[in-house]
C-alpha cells in the first residue's frame, strides 16, 4: 500500500488553489472546475469543490471545519519559505519558524478555509535520518 493523496473539499476551490500554488510554489492541474491537485514527489494535495463528496453518494460534509489534521510539506529552508510568504500569510501565521522537540523546524499557518498548514525542514541529525531514510 502506498499513501497517495489528501483531499481538502472546499466552498471556494479557485481561491483555495490560488493560496496553496502561491504557498507552495507548485502549478495545480485543474481537471474541472470541482477538482484540482498538486503533486509532489511523496504525495498528492487534492482539492475538490462540495459537488465531489455528492458525486461519491456523500453529500453530508461540511468545509472550514477541520479541528484534527495538519497539512504538511517538507521544504529545503522553512525560514526561507516563511520570508517568502509573509505576505500571504498575513495574520493567519500559528507559528513562526521553531524547532520542536523531535527535530522538525516547522511554520504553522492557517489557509483560507481555516485548515492547519505545517511547512517543516528537519533540523537536527535524529530528524534528518527519518526522513531522508
Amino acid at each position: 500500500m502506498q499513501f497517495a493523496s489528501i483531499r481538502v473539499l472546499t466552498a471556494d476551490l479557485p481561491r483555495l488553489v490560488e493560496f496553496y500554488e502561491q504557498a507552495t510554489g507548485l502549478p495545480a492541474t485543474r481537471y474541472t472546475p470541482d477538482f484540482a491537485e498538486l503533486p509532489t514527489p511523496g504525495a498528492t494535495l487534492a482539492i475538490g469543490s462540495l459537488r465531489t463528496p455528492e458525486l461519491m453518494g456523500n453529500p453530508h460534509v461540511a468545509t472550514a471545519t477541520n479541528r484534527s489534521v495538519i497539512i504538511e510539506f517538507y521544504v529545503a529552508d522553512v525560514n526561507a519559505a516563511y520570508q517568502r510568504l509573509a505576505d500571504l500569510l498575513g495574520p493567519d501565521v500559528v507559528q513562526a519558524p521553531t524547532t520542536m522537540p523531535w527535530g522538525n523546524r516547522s511554520l504553522l499557518f492557517r489557509d483560507p478555509d481555516g485548515n492547519l498548514v505545517n511547512f517543516f525542514t528537519p533540523v537536527t541529525p535524529a530528524a534528518q535520518q527519518r526522513f531522508f531514510r
